[in-house]
């Protein structure tokens, strides 16, 4: 036996084995199967873009099949991961590698991985829609920043430390603003990406300003070890806990499209290109939510008593602010059918903080509710959208009026959008939909938030107002050719002494087998999920402890 005796300037075998047991313990071993999903979707942005360097212009649509494959590749490797909890980037040993429990900084969940399936299968289907409709933009930044910004989203619901959050969030926020003002020389464009940026700054900033509050109060970034050291505040240092927990959800609020960090929907919605609409409204809610989620449930449950009644007074703030808006847009003279689903848009968003304020209240099984909410909502709004592409072929200013008839042209895409609009208001055959509400009144009433219940009610039947008259818009008889258009001149009657000529048939331009995939997938998804609403409750459901 060695004799445990420790001399000025000798080297004892106690000491070296100390030592080497340091050491190995600041030895991180990478899972590499548990971050494959995000890893896939960065290492394919960087093929497109150097891809895209070499490229001749007519071999562009090359770069489009790249990343539709990138994204398919990772969401095959969501498969092996199912089993089980899969931890990597850990403090410790015993916290390092697959179904270790300590302070990660990843954690491949069950929470994360449906998170992550929503983004890729929403990036996936941004992709389908803009495949025949990037002619106009440049190809190959528009495809990597599509995936840029998808590697970020898909790392951010298995992050599990602030730091990681951020930068994660900030992966998925920057290459977005590119995205709205990509098309070069269109103003609109240009101002939308503005307003998007500067709104999205300040909100990092402040965001950034309660991290440092939390890390100062804590003195550590790791969710888990955050919700530990919270539950023992010194009193001093109370307020300056509350004001980081206060201000750290400023940033995801942003996300989220929450009152009264919404103002900037609008406006990016309608200058951005369509399908980059479509990715924010769905896997922009997604990142939103997921960190929402992530820091209220696991970092912060101590302080549930000040982030619950504010993401309660937020959600019947954002659902009133986002109905009513799409009300007086739906009645006003420019009827923007993009600018309604943006405003609906911050509607659902309200509809979607509920389950997590009632986390305060109860437990965290209402965090179920908000993730299958927001797979219904991703399905029809993707779906809504992707009509709403096939309108604008046509009709670029994509105008209500411009949906009128569509059934008589189009009878199953007048139909798709039919059912995608009932789905959103909760009217039979969207069942999902119904469904969808009906988990997220429980989680409210449950939790004792009986007049968030009834401020939801109450939107729900603005909201039928003009989901239903969209709807109907759909079926009406086409407007007659001789009807005069606001600002026109009226039609002149037809001479009687002149020959009869046939009216021209309206053209008929071709439509991309992308986007008529994307409308027909959709459409399938919805009508699947509302023949077996249960479903997506049971995979939806999460525990995050």
């Amino acid at each position: 036996m060695t004799p445990a005796v420790v001399t000025r300037g000798v080297v004892t075998p106690e000491l070296v084995t100390t030592a080497a047991e340091n050491t190995t313990s600041l030895i991180q071993s990478v899972d590499w199967l548990a971050i494959a999903p995000p890893v896939v979707v960065a290492a394919m942005a960087l093929i497109v873009l150097v891809t895209d360097l070499f490229l001749p212009e007519h071999r562009k649509p090359l770069l489009g099949t790249l990343t539709i494959v990138g994204l398919v590749a990772a969401l095959a490797l969501l498969v092996p991961l199912r089993a089980g909890d899969r931890s990597t980037f850990c403090l410790n040993e015993a916290a390092t590698g697959s179904g270790g429990a300590g302070a990660c900084s990843y954690t491949a969940d069950h929470f994360a991985l449906v998170i992550q399936a929503l983004v890729l299968v929403g990036a996936l289907l941004t992709a389908l829609l803009s495949f025949g409709d990037t002619r106009r933009l440049p190809a190959g930044e528009f495809w990597f920043l599509l995936l840029s910004s998808a590697s970020g989203a898909a790392l951010l619901p298995a992050a599990r430390d602030l730091a990681t959050l951020v930068v994660a969030l900030e992966v998925a926020s920057l290459p977005a603003f590119a995205l709205v003002g990509i098309k070069r020389g269109d103003r609109r464009s240009s101002e939308a990406a503005l307003k998007f940026f500067l709104s999205s700054v300040v909100a990092t900033a402040v965001m950034l300003l309660g991290v440092s509050f939390v890390y100062a109060t804590t003195g550590t970034l790791h969710l888990t070890e955050i919700a530990s050291r919270l539950d023992d505040v010194p009193g001093q240092l109370d307020t300056l806990a509350k004001a980081g927990v206060v201000l750290t959800l400023v940033g995801f609020a942003f996300k989220t499209a929450a009152a009264p960090f919404h103002f900037w929907v609008p406006d990016t919605y309608v200058g951005a290109p369509l399908p980059i609409a479509a990715y924010l409204s769905v896997v922009g809610k997604a990142v939103g939510f997921s960190g929402l989620i992530l820091v209220t449930v696991i970092a912060f449950p101590a302080y549930a008593d000040v982030w619950g009644p504010a993401l309660a007074v937020l959600a019947a703030l954002t659902m009133t602010i986002g109905n009513v808006a799409a009300l007086r847009q739906n009645a006003g003279r420019a009827r923007s059918a993009v600018r309604l689903l943006a405003w609906s848009s911050v509607g659902q968003a309200g509809y979607l903080l509920v389950p997590i304020a009632a986390a305060a209240y109860s437990s965290d099984e209402h965090i179920g509710s908000t993730v299958a909410y927001a797979l219904m909502y991703a399905v029809v709004n993707l779906g809504a959208f992707a009509v709403a592409a096939l309108v604008a072929r046509t009709s670029p200013g994509n105008r209500l009026t411009d949906y009128r008839g569509l059934y008589a042209t189009r009878p199953l895409a007048a139909l798709a959008m039919a059912f995608f609009l009932l789905c959103l208001a909760g009217l039979p055959p969207g069942i999902i939909g119904l469904f969808a509400k009906v988990t997220v009144f429980s989680a409210a009433v449950d939790a004792g938030l009986g007049w968030l219940a009834v401020v939801m009610a109450v939107n729900v039947v603005i909201a039928l107002y003009y989901y239903l008259q969209w709807t109907a818009t759909l079926f009406r008889a086409p407007a007659e050719s001789t009807a005069a258009a606001p600002g026109e001149a009226p039609a002149q009657p037809r001479d009687e002494t002149r020959p009869e000529t046939a009216a021209p048939a309206p053209t008929r331009h071709r439509v991309p087998a992308s986007l008529t995939a994307a409308i027909a997938l959709t459409a399938v998804a919805g009508v699947v999920l509302s023949g077996a609403p249960q479903t997506v409750l049971r995979f939806a459901a999460v525990n995050l402890f």
